[in-house]
C-alpha cells in the first residue's frame, strides 16, 4: 500500500544508497539506516602514491574508494609486503569501529589519482550509540567478513605449510 507520508529520496541520495549497499559493512541497511551517514561521507581527492594512512596511526576513519586504487601493505623489516590492491567500492580502515585501535597496515594510492569517502570515527560511533539495530547489522557483516579472512587465511596456511607458526595467531590473546 502507498505510503504519502514515507520519506522520498532525490537522485543523488539514490546513488549514494546504491554505492553503500555494495560495501560489506553496509550491504544489511534500508535506505533509511544508509541515510544517517551520507552527512558524515567527505570525497577526499588524492594523487598517486599519496599515504593515506600509515600502520601506526590512530584508526579515525573509515575509507570507500569511489574512483582509483589503494594498495594496502604492512612493514616487514625494512620494506613493505603488499596484502592487496583494492579499487571502486572497496572500503579499508574498518578497525575504525573499534574504540582506540591503531592501523595495523598502511594504505597509499597506487593510481593516478583516486577519490576516496571518508567517514570519520566520530560520526560512525554517534549513529551506533543511537541506532543499536544499524550496529547489530553492521557488526554482523563485520564478522562474516573476519570469517571469511579467517577462512583465507587458514585455507593459505594450508597451501604453503610451515611459512609461520598459525598456533601464534591464536595464543597472543590480549
Amino acid at each position: 500500500m502507498f505510503n504519502p507520508f514515507k520519506k522520498r529520496y532525490n537522485a543523488e541520495e539514490q546513488e549514494y544508497f546504491n554505492f553503500l549497499s555494495q560495501i560489506k559493512q553496509f550491504e544489511k541497511l534500508t535506505n533509511d539506516e544508509l541515510a544517517l551517514f551520507i552527512p558524515y561521507m567527505y570525497l577526499r581527492k588524492y594523487k598517486q602514491n599519496e599515504v593515506v594512512f600509515f600502520s601506526g596511526d590512530p584508526s579515525h576513519a573509515l575509507y570507500i574508494i569511489k574512483d582509483g586504487r589503494v594498495s594496502l601493505s604492512i612493514d616487514i623489516k625494512d620494506g613493505f609486503e603488499q596484502l592487496s590492491n583494492i579499487t571502486m567500492g572497496h572500503s579499508f580502515g574498518d578497525n575504525t569501529f573499534l574504540d582506540g585501535t591503531k592501523r595495523i597496515y598502511n594504505a597509499m594510492v597506487t593510481s593516478e589519482q583516486a577519490e576516496l569517502y571518508v567517514i570519520p570515527q566520530i560520526n560512525i560511533f554517534e549513529i551506533l550509540i543511537n541506532h543499536p539495530e544499524i550496529k547489530g547489522k553492521i557488526m554482523a557483516s563485520m564478522a562474516e567478513l573476519y570469517n571469511q579472512y579467517t577462512s583465507n587465511i587458514f585455507k593459505e596456511y594450508r597451501s604453503n605449510f610451515g611459512f609461520f607458526q598459525l598456533s601464534s595467531v591464536y595464543d597472543n590473546n590480549p
